[in-house]
């Protein structure tokens, strides 16, 4: 009989090492991993990786979200640090507080309390616009992303369904605009968020001899009504935002698409921004203005001894003692408001979001 080769002998003794190792050139040829099984594992090491915070905030500020929110932050600003002696003669002619008239309202203001009183509230107002104007625009942009690609999803998936018993309704959404929707979604948030603020300015801009400072306004307001208090008026609130804000921003990206289109041209230099803006907040100004009159009637009216249970109620108030036309009193003070902190902020909201979202270059 033939001695069997080293070949069939390793293959015999290695498929048969736990057997016995009865091969000794089949133990010498075995692994090195099997060989070594009776010495002591290797310790066990727990290894992890602290992350580079440095490069993990980095990351998140050049998000598209963060980027859009402090564009609005800024923008917000900006326009307020300009803007306020207009917002606070705007605020007294709507709330019937002095003359009806601007430069009357203005002139009053100086002789009283000088050129400072037209900045009265201003500090709590850049408080309350920079977070406004950050989470409306965020918003926004947000939701008009968001219902776009639905919508382009839908029209491929069919719209959702639904079900009624054995009826079964397809549901058909393109009507819907992303943009009001968005606009519509932008002017909630922002409200809900940051109500407080705009009652403390309000406070502060009406009756400074009342509120003093800051923290006067807040103890007192406090002491006066708890924290329900700072959410006074808050439904009118949010009924006279509906329309301002889902018609503001649904008429300036109607209008910036269409002038882009018949321009052949794919953005606006800041003129036509700073324009169209105007344009949009001018017109939302005018459709929602009466429910702008109630809603401050609404916020104020305690001060003047004289409430409205509701919205309607201030609206009959108003048409009572002043006709039809107060529904309008101090529409001319506020557009001459609105319309430069629209188009501004908008110029301003483009221009730094070329800048840290698109990043293109310089403002």
């Amino acid at each position: 009989m033939n001695p069997k080769s080293p070949s069939q002998s390793q293959k015999k003794t290695y498929g048969g090492v736990n057997a016995g190792f009865g091969d000794v050139y089949g133990v010498l040829m075995l692994p090195k991993e099997m060989i070594d099984l009776d010495k002591d594992p290797p310790p066990f090491e727990l290894r992890f990786q602290v992350p580079d915070v440095k490069l993990v905030l980095k990351d998140f500020f050049r998000t598209r979200e963060v980027g859009e929110f402090l564009s609005g932050a800024l923008a917000g600003a900006m326009t307020k640090a300009v803007l306020a002696p207009l917002e606070t003669i705007r605020t007294r002619m709507i709330v019937g507080v002095g003359s009806k008239h601007i430069a009357g309202s203005f002139v009053e203001v100086m002789e009283q309390q000088g050129w400072q009183g037209l900045w009265a509230g201003n500090a709590i107002n850049m408080l309350r616009i920079v977070p406004t104007q950050a989470i409306e625009l965020g918003t926004f942009e947000y939701v008009k992303r968001a219902m776009t690609s639905a919508q382009e999803q839908w029209k491929q998936d069919g719209g959702p369904n639904l079900q009624l018993g054995s009826l079964n309704f397809s549901l058909s959404l393109s009507w819907i605009s992303p943009v009001a929707v968005a606009g519509a979604a932008a002017g909630i948030a922002s409200t809900l968020a940051c109500h407080p603020l705009e009652v403390l300015k309000d406070r502060l801009t009406i009756s400074p001899d009342i509120y003093p400072s800051l923290r006067v306004a807040l103890s007192k307001i406090y002491q006066d009504g708890g924290i329900g208090a700072f959410y006074a008026g808050i439904a009118p609130t949010l009924i006279g935002m509906l329309p301002y804000s889902t018609s503001y921003y649904f008429i300036y990206e109607t209008v910036k698409k269409s002038y882009c289109s018949k321009g052949n041209k794919k953005s606006l230099s800041r003129p036509e921004m700073l324009l169209i803006g105007a344009f949009a907040g001018f017109t939302a100004s005018t459709i929602s203005f009466p429910l702008e009159v109630a809603r401050k009637r609404l916020m104020v009216g305690a001060l003047q001894g004289k409430c409205p249970p509701h919205m309607a109620a201030a609206l009959a108030e108003v048409i009572r003692e002043e006709g039809l036309l107060g529904l309008y009193r101090g529409w001319g003070a506020s557009c001459l408001k609105v319309m430069p902190s629209s188009g501004i902020t908008w110029m301003f909201y483009e221009a730094w979001k070329d800048f840290l979202v698109v990043g293109r270059g310089p403002m």
